[in-house]
């Protein structure tokens, strides 16, 4: 059986010479049993007739924002809520721009916008377009908010110029549907604990020690592990920050909290250990603030290290544990050097010296380092990729 049956894909068909392949896609989805929904924006309509589209699709095209015949009914809202899936074919140069900078002057722009749920955009444009400044910047962002890109392919265009910015064709398109509910299917009996943020350890009731994480890099990796399909705790201290609702969210302050929620959590499949914890706490705690005149030592006590803690308890060590470690220099040596003293199977490392990945920034390059003394290198890009590709390397390892 396909993973599409009885899946409910929204098709946004938007204007451009390959906008007839939409049509092959739709055969293609009812063909393996999916409930397909479509939206033909104003330019697409003048490439393929609603008529076309109904007659494979069997249900209604969307075309107008505001629509007399469903005046109880808000289509932006209704038609995010409805889909599994959102695919938007082809993406051209336009409405990548207006996602990008959220812009919503059609029913296609707002029902994404509106959307929670996973976006896939297929790129179809000429090479130069695909290759322009401005289009890569706004790739970049689609990025950073958890779009995923399917191609562009590099071949002959409809206006005779060749290079890249052709878009992929429908099977392509199809399997990568195919394999995103697969894994969607296949990873949600897994369990993970994912910890973010930094920790709060008060000195009395306005001051503490913390540090200058953001959580960001945490909660992407939450993110992508729960779209894959896993059951995902996230245990966060202190931020500013905003999280799918299908996550399970425990928001704590110090590192006490962290490890008794840690433990709480417990068991899982994978843990994934990307808080900045502090690694110290005041001995004691003043009850009322302290005043200038006051004269007072702080004096510190070591935290409990929850990943150590966690790792070397065989009783309560999920099957793959993973550590993180932000350096200001001799990255490798110290994060190997982690690996071994924590007894992880994994170390994500990365040089918060560099202002462009530290602390706050939504792009990431960091360095895994395993056990068989293997490393990867995860090069500069958007912390929400580099989510997603931490997260592949975790389902092929419990797979």
């Amino acid at each position: 059986m396909s993973h599409l049956t009885n899946k409910k894909i929204l098709l946004i068909i938007c204007g451009g010479i390959a906008a007839y392949k939409s049509l092959e896609i739709i055969r293609i989805l009812k063909k393996n049993g999916a409930s397909i929904k479509t939206i033909l924006t104003k330019s697409g309509a003048e490439f393929v007739t609603p008529l076309s589209i109904t007659s494979l699709s069997q249900s209604k095209v969307y075309q107008d924002l505001f629509s007399l015949e469903n005046e109880t009914e808000m289509d932006h809202i209704s038609l995010s809520r409805w889909a599994d899936l959102i695919l938007i074919v082809p993406a051209t140069a336009n409405i990548i721009s207006k996602l990008a900078n959220g812009n919503t002057d059609d029913l296609a722009s707002t029902v994404v916008l509106a959307s929670n749920k996973k976006i896939f955009i297929a790129p179809a444009m000429n090479v130069r377009m695909w290759n322009h400044p401005s289009t890569k910047e706004n790739i970049n962002k689609l990025k950073t908010y958890n779009y995923k890109l399917i191609g562009p392919e590099i071949g002959e265009m409809a206006c005779g110029e060749y290079g890249e910015g052709k878009m992929s064709e429908p099977v392509t398109l199809i399997n990568e549907l195919e394999i995103y509910f697969k894994n969607l299917k296949k990873n949600n009996k897994l369990k993970a604990i994912v910890t973010a943020g930094p920790t709060r350890e008060y000195i009395d009731p306005v001051r503490f020690i913390t540090n200058k994480s953001s959580g960001k890099q945490g909660y992407e990796i939450a993110k992508s592990l729960s779209k894959k399909g896993f059951d995902t705790t996230l245990i966060s201290g202190p931020t500013n920050l905003e999280i799918d609702d299908d996550i399970n969210l425990i928001k704590i302050e110090t590192a006490e909290e962290m490890f008794q929620s840690t433990l709480n959590s417990l068991p899982a499949d994978v843990a994934v250990f990307s808080a900045a914890v502090s690694d110290y706490k005041a001995k004691e705690a003043y009850s009322i603030k302290i005043k200038k005149k006051d004269k007072f030592n702080l004096e510190l006590e070591k935290n409990v290290d929850i990943l150590n803690y966690v790792s070397n308890h065989n009783s309560l060590r999920p099957q793959l544990v993973v550590g993180f470690a932000a350096e200001t220099n001799d990255l490798e040596n110290f994060a190997k050097r982690k690996l071994i003293e924590k007894n992880c199977d994994w170390i994500v490392a990365n040089n918060i010296s560099n202002k462009k990945i530290g602390f706050d920034s939504d792009f990431n390059e960091v360095s895994i380092f395993y056990k068989n003394k293997k490393i990867d290198k995860l090069q500069y890009k958007p912390k929400s990729e580099i989510s997603d590709e931490i997260v592949e390397k975790i389902i092929n390892h419990l797979n």
